[in-house]
């Protein structure tokens, strides 16, 4: 088992089917509001990364790790690449969570 249920302050059985939210942030953009309101079908919006670059991997808004996109049978999957150290989880550096 991983360091996110590690602690002898939790009862580890009562938190397994706690179900959580886990989100994938691709990138992010600051837009003007009046380029918002331009847009329509067809429009770009460029987030910034390229492809290759590592997404960041939430959970419940707070962010715990790094990973990869990949094509599993047709549809978008994810491999983890990184589990952040607990002490600095939920205190990325590129601002807010998905959800924020």
């Amino acid at each position: 088992m991983n360091d996110l249920l590690s602690g002898d302050d939790i009862d580890r059985s009562s938190v397994m089917s706690v179900p959580v939210q886990v989100s994938v942030r691709l990138g992010r953009r600051r837009l003007r509001i009046s380029q918002l309101l331009r847009m329509g079908p067809g429009d770009v919006v460029d987030l910034e990364r390229v492809v290759g670059d590592p997404v960041d991997v939430f959970v419940n808004d707070r962010m715990v790790a790094r990973g990869e996109l990949v094509v599993v049978d047709g549809r978008l999957g994810l491999t983890i690449v990184e589990l952040l150290p607990q002490a600095t989880r939920g205190r990325e550096p590129l601002g807010p969570g998905p959800g924020e």
